[in-house]
């Protein structure tokens, strides 16, 4: 059984696993020239345990039945058809692209920036190397409550021994290093109960070199509402959370040079200035009860707070690929125990999804594990009761295609070289590695061109 999986991040690699333990042969494409999705484009720079699940993957690549294809746009270089033609089954893991928008007045003037893009572009993302924040502003307002709203505030206070000492891309060092970021505030709609955050992450604030953690005491005390889901309901990660944030509000201030200031239960309702960003409007909420569910609701009383700066990091979303059904409603490609569907409700033989953009964007790396075998495991069931298509074209044809349309593909030997590379840079800084951020840097590297 030949399988391609177009997505090297966890998801990917995951379902890699499971199928080659199984027997099957299986290639993996990704739109990037490396592997490993947002463990190494999206996993904050200055959190190293978290990218060490790579050794994982590493262990897979190593396969007899293992190949890398990088560098290759599924969907414009080769088509869904063109690789159900050269494989019994493809599975789809390439995660969730773009960012969710807030629909207020203002959301797009200069200054305004969904943290997806600040996240590739300090995480070196090839993509979004080349684009530019203005980190003179002195007050930064994230909007949202989850752990990549604390990255990106976390990101934003790091001193710069905390940051030397990462493979944050140099341009992104650069200008860390001249920032003047004073006061990054963390804006979430609903209460402390109700935040998406992980403990780690929360508890990860209160210990950082140089900067202060707030919050209001009237924002961390419970309402009725809160307390008593809280107590009924409420599991271990979110009284952890509640508890923290409670310790917080009851720290006296320090003399830290910057600030993260965590506010609840306000939303955006939009973003003023003459021409770029100046302030941003929010609207007080409360907690109600709504079809058996908590969920903030506004009172209508606002206020405006000066900031010069605002990122969006309330929601990855998936994006369609051409040929492929797609939910556009929930971002995700409609599906089954991860078998694809058609409008129709019908399976699409031969097609399956996994992570991301199999679930929408939810849940941390580890979760990826089972949702990925999920997936392999219906697809060894189809293939084992003879539900798959057989393909029409074989391995060599498949080579040639890639050869003519995708002349800079990278191997799996290609990004290992590149890793070379980027290691030896990092080595006498003493950093993990010093990232390549454009694809000609990461192909000749791969082709053992030096930079």
């Amino acid at each position: 059984m030949r399988v391609a999986i177009v997505g090297a991040g966890p998801a990917g690699f995951y379902a890699a696993g499971h199928l080659i333990k199984a027997g099957a042969q299986v290639d993996v494409l990704d739109l990037l020239p490396t592997p490993f999705g947002l463990v190494r484009a999206g996993v904050a720079p200055d959190h190293p345990k978290i990218k060490s699940v790579t050794r994982v993957f590493d262990k897979t690549a190593a396969e007899p039945g293992f190949r890398f294809f990088g560098n290759v746009e599924v969907g414009t270089a080769i088509n869904p058809d063109e690789l159900a033609a050269h494989y019994d089954a493809v599975i789809y893991s390439f995660g969730a692209a773009t960012d969710r928008r807030m629909g207020i007045p203002g959301e797009d003037l200069p200054g305004s920036h969904p943290a997806t893009d600040f996240v590739a572009w300090y995480n070196g993302h090839p993509d979004y190397a080349g684009h530019e924040f203005d980190l003179s502003a002195e007050r930064v307002a994230v909007i949202g409550n989850g752990n990549v709203a604390i990255d990106v505030a976390r990101m934003l206070v790091l001193s710069d021994k905390e940051l030397a000492a990462t493979d944050v891309a140099d341009h992104a060092l650069a200008g860390f290093r001249a920032s003047r970021v004073r006061e990054v505030l963390i804006i979430g709609r609903r209460g402390p109960a109700q935040a998406a955050f992980t403990n780690p992450e929360v508890l990860e604030l209160g210990e950082l070199d140089g900067a202060d953690v707030h919050v209001d005491p009237s924002d961390a005390e419970l309402d009725p509402l809160s307390r008593a889901w809280l107590d009924e309901h409420g599991d271990k990660t979110r009284r952890v959370n509640v508890q923290t944030l409670a310790a917080y509000a009851a720290r006296p201030s320090t003399d830290a040079a910057r600030r993260i200031r965590l506010r609840f239960l306000s939303s955006p309702v939009a973003i003023h200035g003459d021409g770029r960003v100046e302030s941003i409007e929010l609207e007080r909420n409360e907690i109600v009860e709504r079809d058996g569910r908590l969920a903030p609701r506004g009172t209508g009383e606002t206020e405006t707070i000066p900031v010069d700066l605002v990122f969006r990091s309330i929601g990855y979303r998936g994006v369609a690929i051409a040929g492929l059904p797609f939910d556009d409603a929930r971002g995700v490609i409609p599906n089954e125990g991860g078998r694809v569907i058609d409008a129709e409700g019908a399976a699409v033989p031969g097609v399956y999804v996994a992570g991301w953009i199999k679930r929408g964007p939810s849940g941390v790396i580890g979760t990826n594990k089972q949702d990925a075998i999920q997936t392999a495991k219906a697809l060894i069931e189809d293939h084992e009761a003879g539900r798959l298509p057989a393909p029409s074209g074989d391995d060599d044809a498949l080579l040639d295609l890639l050869a003519a349309r995708c002349p800079d593909h990278v191997t799996f030997a290609g990004w290992q070289a590149i890793d070379e590379v980027e290691r030896a840079a990092g080595e006498p800084q003493g950093r993990p590695r010093v990232k390549l951020v454009t694809r000609d840097e990461l192909t000749g590297a791969a082709r053992g061109v030096a930079r």
